[in-house]
């Protein structure tokens, strides 16, 4: 009988939990953590604000996927339509900017503008970085002003290091009528990629999971110390041992690879130049509802410490206590260009302080939850570097047999349901065999 080792209990892993016993296939799940979910876990504080690790909304279009995880919550999910604003400069924007320039100083809407046209009527050149992109999609006055500073204080790295692999439907070109219909007026049509979206009604993003923990044998507290490919045995740092047939890894590539016997020098170094941002999370509970109208906001500003917020308490009624709001505040940092340079609780403070400064926050407001929480891996930083060395480390485990799956076995932007189906793709690779 066909038996498959998954390591992680994510979205990833629990695709190919779901996919193996699809199949009629053994599978057993391992995780470092004491909790199964891996970045979808969500937990609940003592005054009953629910947080997920980062923001976590489903907004898939695939409809197999919309209906098995809605049968996960039995049905029980919120829906709501998606509006996002971004921060320059005490300037509130609807998103995406290069649609609504409205309000904006004039000598610079007049130069977005004038670099927009002329951006439309020449031959760009070669394209050979994300900056590249921007500047040929928009002109280079609103490509410095707004994505290239976003991305530096996302993505921790500049735009001319970044290759465009990642862009897919993230970035949205305007035509020249719309980019002239927002500089004109406030009134323009929503063209964000995402126009509504899903949501648990109670527990957290991670209550699409429970129904999937519950159906398969998972076994917690278990820390990857060695994976012999020869003997097809896993090592843990509790002293147990599993032999494996198949097995399917969401690992990090990063910690992955120098737990493998016997890696070659050229992949253990390929797997030191992937980078992926670390993300401190401050999480707060406030005590009235309405903090904002966006879901979300994006902050280009250098001055504030944080990049992103969102409103969980607007995802589901569930996430906050009756007449409370929360706010998830997102500050980046990575190993390779932007190190950690204070403990996460150093950053609530300040970043408390910001909330007010923008106006989100009112000098009277109660904060009733404060916390701070460390994000080891965030997001995969597509750097010039990344495209080689991910061929190296996935052509090196192919070679020895271990599959990967989520967005840190695959090192892409992956979404959470293209994170669960390439979980199931991994099983279905090893059924194929």
């Amino acid at each position: 009988m066909t038996s498959i080792v998954v390591l992680g209990t994510g979205m990833a892993g629990m695709g190919a939990a779901y996919q193996a016993s699809q199949a009629g296939v053994s599978v057993t799940l391992f995780d470092k953590n004491t909790y199964p979910g891996g970045h979808t876990a969500s937990w609940v504080t003592p005054e009953g604000f629910v947080f997920d690790e980062g923001p976590h909304i489903s907004f898939t279009q695939d409809e197999r996927l919309q209906q098995l995880l809605a049968e996960n919550i039995d049905g029980r999910y919120e829906t709501f339509d998606v509006y996002v604003n971004n921060y320059w400069r005490g300037h509130w924007i609807k998103h995406p900017a290069q649609c609504n320039l409205y309000g904006l100083p004039t000598d610079l809407v007049v130069a977005v503008l004038a670099d927009f046209i002329e951006a439309q009527h020449r031959e760009p050149g070669p394209i050979e970085n994300y900056a590249d992109w921007l500047i040929a999609s928009y002109g280079r006055t609103f490509a410095e002003t707004f994505p290239m500073e976003y991305g530096l204080r996302y993505h921790t790295t500049t735009a001319d290091n970044m290759s465009t692999d990642w862009l897919g439907p993230r970035l949205y070109r305007p035509n020249l009528k719309e980019v002239l219909r927002g500089a004109l007026t406030p009134q323009t049509d929503d063209v964000h990629y995402v126009s509504h979206f899903r949501y648990p009604s109670e527990g957290g993003f991670v209550s699409y999971l429970k129904k999937f923990f519950a159906a398969h044998e998972m076994r917690l507290g278990h820390c990857l110390e060695r994976l012999d490919p020869k003997t097809r045995t896993v090592y843990f740092k509790n002293g147990h041992a599993q032999r494996y047939q198949h097995i399917v890894s969401s690992i990090p590539l990063p910690e992955l690879i120098p737990l493998v016997d016997g890696v070659p020098d050229d992949v253990r170094a390929a797997a030191g130049r992937l980078a992926c941002t670390t993300c401190v999370t401050v999480n707060l509970g406030i005590g009235r509802s309405d903090l904002s109208r966006a879901c979300w906001s994006y902050f280009y500003d250098r001055d504030f410490i944080f990049t992103r917020l969102s409103f969980p308490h607007m995802f589901s009624p569930g996430n906050a206590p009756p007449g409370t709001g929360s706010i998830q505040a997102e500050i980046y940092f990575s190993k390779k260009y932007r190190p950690l340079d204070r403990t996460p609780e150093a950053c609530i403070e300040p970043t408390i302080a910001d909330l007010r400064r923008c106006g989100l926050l009112r000098p009277d407001d109660r904060i009733l939850y404060r916390d701070a929480r460390l994000i080891d891996y965030a997001n995969i930083i597509f750097d010039l570097d990344r495209s080689d060395a991910v061929a190296t480390v996935h052509g090196y485990l192919d070679d020895i047999g271990v599959h990967y799956a989520g967005r840190y076995g695959m090192w892409g932007y992956h979404w959470t349901d293209e994170s669960f189906k390439s979980g199931e793709q991994a099983v279905q690779n090893i059924l194929g065999q």
